[in-house]
């Protein structure tokens, strides 16, 4: 991955999912010992969502495949 000339990175989906970085969501940076952290706003409108989706992660109990779901969504 790297870093575009505006300072541009792409975090990946998959990592953004985990995390809760929804878009909309306000960031911080913060400096670290070899690196940068970053991580949800305290206090930011978008930051609110995030324990939100903490606490409903893992917690579904029925596995269904997209091609269910989408059934479902369609009723057929």
């Amino acid at each position: 991955m790297r870093l575009t000339s505006k300072g541009q990175v792409t975090i990946p989906q998959s990592l953004r999912a985990r995390t809760g970085l929804l878009p909309g969501v306000e960031v911080t940076f913060e400096e670290v010992e070899g690196g940068v952290r970053i991580r949800p706003a305290h206090g930011a409108e978008g930051g609110k969502q995030m324990p939100v989706l903490q606490r409903l992660r893992g917690s579904a109990t029925v596995r269904m495949s997209t091609s269910e779901i989408m059934a479902l969504t369609r009723k057929e």
